[in-house]
């Protein structure tokens, strides 16, 4: 069964760093439609990477939907932040969920392998996250995956994130093959108009799946 705060299939905003805008971006991009929000810093400036978080804790608790902190797990802890997302050097499932409790979303990279998402599905995550799917600016070295390794992996159950280079242009064929969610860094937080490529994305998700 899914999360409660996982239910609603759309674009999932992941941010990238600090900016001075960062509140009013995420904001912006909430309006466009976004469903789901990452707080992504890879900075090293721990009092202002948590007074973001919680800021962006406060927000998105306002406009009911999740805060996810990428890779942190006591930041999302202090932020009050509804999860934490992890790669494949971060803590396990069982220890962020100890942390977190039992609420908590706990997500997971899966990279391009079916294997891995089968052990953390039966380890406790709340969603699989598959990428990239195309060049990615952010991590233009990543594994590659493609839309049939979505096709497979709805029968794990969970919701499945698409990421990797992914734009409102070329997500189409990942909604078609299951993707309840695109994550997208640079192509809404790297775009002029935030609200108006966050409704762009949104709009993926508006015509009915055959």
């Amino acid at each position: 069964m899914a999360h409660p705060l996982l239910t609603q299939n759309g674009l999932y905003a992941i941010t990238d760093g600090p900016r001075d805008d960062l509140v009013a971006a995420c904001e912006a991009a909430i309006d466009g439609g976004a469903v789901l929000l990452q707080y992504r810093d890879k900075t090293r400036d721990a009092a202002r990477r948590l007074a973001e978080a919680r800021t962006l804790a406060a927000l998105c608790a306002r406009r009911r939907i999740a805060l996810i902190v990428n890779d942190d797990v006591d930041l999302a802890l202090e932020s009050d932040a509804m999860g934490v997302h992890l790669g494949e050097d971060d803590a396990d499932i069982a220890r962020a969920r100890a942390k977190l409790g039992p609420c908590a979303i706990v997500g997971v990279s899966c990279y391009d392998s079916l294997d891995r998402a089968r052990l953390l599905a039966s380890a406790g995550a709340d969603y699989l996250a598959f990428g990239a799917f195309f060049a990615s600016p952010t991590k233009p070295n990543a594994r590659k995956a493609t839309p049939a390794l979505l096709r497979d992996a709805k029968a794990l159950g969970l919701p499945l994130v698409a990421i990797g280079g992914i734009t409102a242009d070329n997500g189409a064929v990942l909604v078609e093959a299951g993707a309840n969610y695109l994550a997208a860094i640079s192509a809404v937080f790297g775009a002029s108009d935030v609200r108006g490529a966050a409704r762009s994305f949104a709009a993926l998700f508006e015509t009915p799946r055959s």
